[in-house]
């Protein structure tokens, strides 16, 4: 019988083993695939919005050779903090069934069982890409993820979306050799929220017309060799080699209703929990991270909810105790 299970293997999961770890209290951190997940299936290349003593956890230093840390920075900085804490990890291990009983849960993974009296969800966002839902997205040739220019050059690409990973992507693709990049943006401009240092860049390309934008416009079918969309001035199709659907991501809402945990009423699906000990309605089930904000993906970050961790452990250590 462990006193917490943590379900997620993030910067913020690591938090709270970490944390466990300092009030000595049992636990175990799974994880569906690899240590920091999320962060490995980053585009190679990407830069983070923060700078890296932001980052940090565990009181280990994260030390940059920039002034904001590279995805290889920060693998090598959790894998670092992880071998220092010495943390108790099963990575590749998915939980499949957790159930409520009289002494706290059950837990049947992929690979065994176990107990725990309390459970943490800190399995963030990356994961479940929003779909489009149009004929055609079972292709192989429409990707939910980008991680390196090289497999476009000379292809014809179709990016969605205006965020972060769109602008990102259509700007490293055009510069590695694509034939062709074109956004198809259902808003009416390029977003408030891309990084300050890309969002000059890409209204600059599309401006003189180097990337193509198609804003308030959106795409209807995909076909082996062709994209048709739907834009103010009427039905356009183009040649196409490749989709890239840079559409968002979403929390593991399946994971959190089979906990029980209830939902604000809002727009955002935000889970019900208590900010002081960020505990849910369920007695005994956590949220820390990205989680806690629903589909409001931008709310929370590593640099603003490592503090989870120490409330999460404070409120189980006082009822352990």
């Amino acid at each position: 019988m462990k006193d917490l299970i943590i379900i997620g293997a993030g910067p913020i999961g690591l938090a709270c083993g970490i944390e466990a770890q300092k009030g000595g209290l049992s636990y175990l951190i799974f994880d569906k695939g690899a240590l920091v997940n999320s962060l490995y299936n980053y585009p190679l290349n990407m830069t983070f919005f923060s700078t890296s003593d932001r980052l940090e956890i565990g009181e280990v230093p994260f030390i940059s050779n920039n002034p904001k840390p590279t995805r290889a920075e920060s693998l090598e900085y959790y894998r670092r903090v992880t071998s220092h804490w010495k943390l108790k990890l099963k990575l590749y291990e998915e939980i499949n069934v957790i159930e409520k009983d009289v002494d706290g849960f059950s837990i049947a993974t992929s690979k065994g069982s176990y107990k725990a009296k309390n459970v943490v969800v800190a399995t963030g966002f990356y994961d479940r890409p929003f779909l489009l839902n149009v004929p055609g997205e079972s292709l192989s040739k429409v990707l939910h993820y980008y991680r390196e220019p090289h497999p476009f050059f000379g292809m014809n690409l179709v990016i969605v979306g205006s965020a972060n990973s769109a602008v990102d992507a259509a700007l490293e693709t055009y510069r590695k050799g694509a034939k062709s990049v074109t956004m198809i943006i259902r808003e009416p401009k390029i977003g408030d929220n891309v990084k300050y240092w890309a969002r000059p860049d890409i209204v600059n390309r599309i401006e003189e017309g180097s990337i193509k934008a198609h804003f308030n416009s959106s795409i209807t079918e995909i076909t082996p060799n062709e994209v048709k969309f739907r834009t103010p001035k009427g039905e356009q199709t183009i040649d196409n080699d490749f989709v890239l659907a840079m559409t968002g991501y979403q929390p593991n809402f399946q994971l959190l209703e089979s906990l029980g945990v209830g939902f604000q009423e809002d727009t955002f699906r935000t889970p019900v929990y208590d900010s002081m000990s960020m505990q849910s309605n369920v007695k005994g089930v956590y949220l820390a991270g990205v989680v806690c904000g629903g589909l409001k993906t931008n709310k929370w970050f590593i640099e603003n909810s490592r503090d989870h961790a120490a409330l999460i452990v404070k409120a189980i250590s006082k009822k352990v105790n």
